[in-house]
């Protein structure tokens, strides 16, 4: 009796071995993912601690305490959110949220979104600042660099 193996069947069966001996050949290409664990407390050796503060200002800010809403772009419409910065030597000191949800889903990103950012930003300078998801809320964070920008024009000096 012989034994017949369709045409279809062996050469799905080829392409799979030679990806997988293909695999076994490619470069190991080291990926970097930001940290989002919590500081131990170990320095190494050849590091300088880190003061929490970044001096890479490029822009001259007043100190103050200073508020913006942004407004941004959700599947269920425009949506906006309160954000108020508070400024010392041109890094921010300390950030509040005001959500204003107009749905259940809003309502959760935006809570997601307060409960991340000052983690995100506390300690950098306005001018350092870029954030375009934080907690899993990608959308609220346009809404909160167009607030950042109008911060930022607001403590100009």
């Amino acid at each position: 009796m012989r034994t017949t193996i369709a045409r279809p069947a062996l050469a799905v069966a080829a392409g799979l071995a030679l990806a997988g001996a293909l695999a076994g050949c490619a470069a190991e290409t080291p990926t970097e993912t930001p940290s989002t664990e919590t500081d131990t407390g170990t320095t190494p050796e050849t590091s300088t601690p880190d003061t929490g503060a970044d001096t890479g200002s490029t822009g001259t800010y007043a100190d103050g305490t200073y508020s913006e809403s942004g407004q941004y772009q959700s599947p269920n419409g425009t949506e906006t959110i309160d954000v108020t910065l508070t400024v010392a030597g041109g890094n921010v000191t300390d950030v509040q949220i005001g959500t204003n949800p107009t749905n259940p889903n809003t309502e959760f990103y935006q809570g997601e979104f307060a409960g991340g950012i000052a983690e995100q930003i506390v300690g950098k300078s306005l001018d350092s600042i870029s954030v375009s998801k934080v907690a899993g809320s990608s959308l609220t964070s346009g809404g909160f660099m167009k607030a950042l920008e109008a911060i930022k024009a607001d403590a100009s000096s």
